[in-house]
């Protein structure tokens, strides 16, 4: 069991700092809703895991299992309908990693930015650069699992 500690902004503009080789990434929910686990699948390059998250907002518990490539396979047409594809780039930032989602498909023109923290206190002082927007950490419109079959909030 993991404890992922995680704020999300949109964005704006895409600044000079995020590389020229963002990573493909297919992910898939198999089980998702409020007050439930959320089950998901995912690519990211060559590699392939299960994740399941629990909870929301800020603070959540995150489980994550490394698959096969024909693991991930034989799970991803159980996600059909419920399915996110995104170029994933990381930024350093004094504070850590920035992991930025270039959303595709229905999501076109969605760009989210994620920084994991190591614990609450880091969290709550870090200072988002200019480049981030508008903070949506908490915002169940804005969460992945939500994404993938309503599409683009409003």
């Amino acid at each position: 069991m993991n404890v992922e500690i995680e704020r999300k902004f949109l964005v704006e503009g895409i600044p000079d700092s995020v590389g020229p080789d963002p990573v493909p990434v297919r992910q898939g929910y198999l089980a998702r809703g409020a007050g439930v686990a959320e089950v998901r699948v995912r690519q990211q390059g060559d590699e392939f895991c299960l994740t399941v998250k629990q909870g929301s907002g800020l603070e959540r518990l995150e489980y994550e299992v490394p698959l096969t490539e024909a693991q991930f396979e034989a799970l991803w047409p159980a996600t059909s309908g419920a399915r996110v594809v995104k170029r994933r780039s990381a930024v350093a930032l004094p504070a850590g990693t920035a992991h930025v989602d270039v959303f595709a498909g229905d999501l076109t023109g969605l760009v989210t930015v994620e920084v994991e923290f190591a614990d609450t206190a880091a969290a709550a002082a870090f200072e988002p650069p200019a480049w981030f927007g508008r903070e949506v950490t908490g915002q169940s419109a804005y969460a992945n699992q939500n994404l993938c079959v309503a599409g683009m909030p409003e």
